[in-house]
């Protein structure tokens, strides 16, 4: 049995989306930060950074959720791993610049504008945040140009994974309803039934 640790409103809803996405059987540990169970010597024994998800794939321990993904992807998503080697090379892209470009923006802004204590929000933190954000925003919205999602006609971990880190523009209160393909992709990303339901658990 495949377990998940983590709770969905944290970075293991990406990885429960896989899951759910891939319709595998699997146990969601419930890890939560907020309660310190990430700091329990039991959990560091299984992800020593103290952070969650961890995946245990019967003795395969992986951590970091969009690593996990791929992983899921390339062991059991025919549909939702690239066909060729050349779509691998822009899956990791992609997943990468979703790490790199888009979440530490996307992250300040929400923090400073929904998720700390009132006292402790800095909106001129949030304001320069959402402002670097834009740049990140028009590299998205001109892949999406000419195709439904990042490589092709199909939805794959590429876009799951960058979906997964976009859509915290909602709770950031960053509207990019003025980056039209961006907005209709990050659409079609998030109403997939395996949203919902990784939500659910």
């Amino acid at each position: 049995m495949i377990k998940l640790y983590g709770v969905p409103g944290s970075r293991a809803f990406r990885s429960l989306w896989m899951l759910e996405e891939l319709g595998l059987d699997y146990e969601n540990v419930p890890v939560n930060f907020a309660t310190g169970d990430t700091r329990k010597p039991d959990y560091l024994k299984i992800n020593p950074n103290g952070h969650i998800p961890a995946l245990d794939d019967d003795g395969v321990v992986l951590f970091e959720s969009l690593a996990i993904n791929l992983y899921l992807a390339r062991k059991y998503g025919k549909d939702l791993w690239p066909g060729t080697v050349e779509d691998e090379g822009r899956a990791f892209q992609w997943t990468l610049w979703a790490m790199t470009e888009a979440e530490e923006p996307l992250l300040t802004a929400m923090f400073h504008r929904l998720l700390y204590p009132e006292k402790q929000r800095d909106p001129a933190r949030a304001d320069d945040a959402a402002r670097r954000f834009e740049a990140p925003l028009a590299v998205l919205d001109a892949a999406l140009a000419d195709r439904d999602y990042l490589l092709g006609g199909d939805f794959s971990v590429a876009d799951l994974n960058v979906a997964s880190v976009v859509s915290w523009t909602k709770l950031a209160k960053i509207d990019i309803s003025g980056s039209e393909h961006a907005a209709a992709w990050l659409a079609r990303c998030t109403s997939r039934p395996a949203v919902k339901r990784a939500q659910g658990r």
